[in-house]
């Protein structure tokens, strides 16, 4: 959809693929690009495969546009929020093919997601915002709340704690994981059994599901806009 971000639409499925350096860093113009993505894989009633570059998947936000000033910070925060919601409600199924390391937007984009399918290895996984002296903000406490249990959720959100493919399952972060070569193999196997639900009966229990969640990161969403988002030093 635009130089960060491609699509690639197949019979039933689209892939969608985060091309962005070295960090694969979630910048304004990969917020669009997933935007423009996931609207046109709505208009095609696909289910999305959503994955990233060899060995990395997203380390995060676009550090120079959070370090910039709370003002670009929170710009930045919201729209990732905002995205994170659009997934969450998103009427078909979306699948991470995780191909690497998932930090903090990153790790929040599997959080975001229907099914997630991670490499097998030492990679890693996790919110880190505390750790790089980052308050949480209140979407992000929000989605974790949503799909961390209790106790992973206090390790991951107030103590930045960082997980590797296997541990990652048992935090949340990711349902399955697989050898390298069978990512997205497996995500495509995923995806043509997706394919074959009632598309109007998923989109509507997910809803139900997952209404309290939702409303709840709307309110978080509001919260932050008003309040101040930054990495202290």
């Amino acid at each position: 959809m635009n130089e960060f971000v491609t699509y690639k639409s197949e019979e039933n499925y689209a892939i969608i693929t985060i091309k962005n350096g070295k960090a694969n860093a979630i910048s304004h113009e990969v917020v669009a690009g997933l935007n423009l993505s996931l609207d046109k894989a709505k208009q095609e009633n696909k289910v999305v495969i959503l994955t990233g570059q060899k060995g990395i998947f997203s380390a995060g936000f676009d550090l120079k546009v959070m370090t910039k000033s709370p003002e670009a910070a929170k710009e930045l925060v919201s729209k990732g929020s905002k995205l994170s919601l659009k997934m969450l409600s998103f009427p078909q199924p979306i699948i991470i093919a995780c191909s690497g390391h998932a930090i903090a937007k990153g790790a929040f984009l599997l959080l975001s997601s229907d099914y997630r399918i991670g490499v097998a290895g030492d990679f890693k996984i996790g919110l880190n915002e505390v750790q790089i002296g980052m308050t949480m903000h209140n979407a992000g406490i929000a989605i974790a709340k949503a799909r961390l249990s209790e106790v992973y959720l206090n390790r991951s959100v107030n103590n930045a704690e960082i997980y590797n493919s296997k541990q990652a399952v048992h935090a949340g972060f990711l349902d399955v994981i697989v050898p390298e070569d069978d990512l997205l193999p497996t995500a495509i196997k995923a995806a043509e059994m997706f394919s074959k639900l009632n598309k109007r009966a998923h989109s509507e229990t997910k809803l139900k599901v997952r209404k309290q969640h939702l409303e709840h990161l709307e309110k978080a969403i509001a919260l932050d806009l008003k309040g101040n988002i930054s990495i202290n030093p």
